[in-house]
C-alpha cells in the first residue's frame, strides 16, 4: 500500500479547524519576512516550505509531524527553548539560542507553531494543538 499524500490545502484547512487562538490573539504576522535563520529557501515546490517551531513541552506530536510531512512540501524543524526534543527520521532540527531567538522574533504565541512559507515570507501560520485527522 503506498502512503498518502496530503494535499497542502488539505493541510492547512485540518489544522485550521483546531480550535486554537483567534486570530486577533495570534502574534505571528502573515507577509512578514522569516528572522534569520540557517538554512536557505527551498526551490522545491515553488519555493514553499513548512517550518514547523515547537518545544519539549508540546507532548506527543506524532500525528501534526505526520500530517506536516505529508504535505510533501519541504520541512524545517526548529526546537526552541534550550530543551532537546527529537522530530521525525530525516529532520535535522535547529536548536540552541539560535533557534530560541528565531522563534522569539517571530513573536511564537503558542507551541508547536507551523509556518507556510514561500521564499523568505510567511504566507500562513497555525498555533496550539494539534488533534485532528487529515482524510
Amino acid at each position: 500500500m503506498s502512503p498518502r499524500h496530503a494535499p497542502l490545502l488539505t493541510l492547512l484547512l485540518a489544522l485550521g479547524t483546531v480550535p486554537s487562538l483567534s486570530s486577533a490573539e495570534a502574534r505571528v504576522r502573515l507577509g512578514d519576512a522569516l528572522p534569520a535563520h540557517p538554512w536557505q529557501a527551498s526551490t522545491d515546490a515553488g519555493g514553499r516550505e513548512v517550518v514547523v517551531v515547537y518545544s519539549h513541552d508540546c507532548g506527543d506530536l506524532g500525528e501534526l509531524w505526520q500530517a506536516v510531512l505529508d504535505s510533501d512540501l519541504p520541512v524545517r524543524a526548529v526546537n526552541a527553548e534550550g530543551t532537546p526534543s527529537p522530530a521525525p527520521a530525516g529532520l535535522n532540527p535547529w536548536r540552541g539560542d539560535g533557534a530560541t531567538a528565531f522563534a522569539r522574533a517571530l513573536k511564537v504565541s503558542a507551541y508547536p507553531t507551523v509556518l507556510l512559507v514561500q521564499g523568505d515570507r510567511i504566507l500562513n501560520a497555525w498555533e496550539g494543538d494539534f488533534t485532528g485527522k487529515l482524510e
